[in-house]
């Protein structure tokens, strides 16, 4: 028997929001709430466009798209509000380094929303430079020259430790 549309919308919803929310996370430096928000408001549009999503080749792909237009959205309807930059998840990987982790994060915070999605997109994701392109619905040649502009501005704010976070 064969599952109906919502069936199929919350399964996808249950495998995938995980991945949302960490990539979320990411974009938004670190603030959790706002990231929950916006992986809510992503997967309501993608369920009030779940009949065409379901049949494209890669709705996962498609999922990180809304999401990040939904972040970029989200940041020039709100650019002037204040941040909270001090607040982190809760839950962090027993392994993990926090101070590496907090290094990192309040480094992405500092760059500008969409060289921050294309640091996200390229290097957490894995995307292309056509994928990211893509998503940002922005030409190759800006996600190169956004990518090179982003990891310049990394390299000055972490400075001589880059390649020990590197090696991490």
């Amino acid at each position: 028997m064969t599952q109906g549309p919502v069936e199929d919308y919350a399964e996808f919803a249950a495998a995938r929001a995980g991945h949302m929310y960490r990539s979320a996370c990411l974009l938004t430096a670190g603030d959790t709430h706002l990231a929950e928000d916006l992986v809510q408001e992503a997967l309501g549009r993608i369920y009030v466009r779940w009949g065409r999503v379901s049949r494209v080749g890669n709705p996962a792909g498609y999922a990180q798209t809304v999401l990040t237009r939904t972040f970029l959205a989200h940041r020039r309807r709100f650019s002037n509000r204040e941040r909270i930059r001090d607040s982190f998840p809760e839950a962090a990987d027993a392994d993990a380094d926090p101070s590496l982790r907090l290094t990192l994060l309040d480094a992405l915070a500092q760059l500008p929303a969409k060289d921050r999605a294309v640091v996200v997109l390229r290097y957490w994701e894995d995307r292309s430079i056509h994928e990211t392109a893509d998503a940002l619905n922005v030409s190759s040649a800006a996600v190169r020259t956004r990518c090179v502009r982003a990891l310049a501005r990394l390299r000055e704010l972490l400075g001589e430790d880059l390649a020990e976070y590197a090696r991490s």
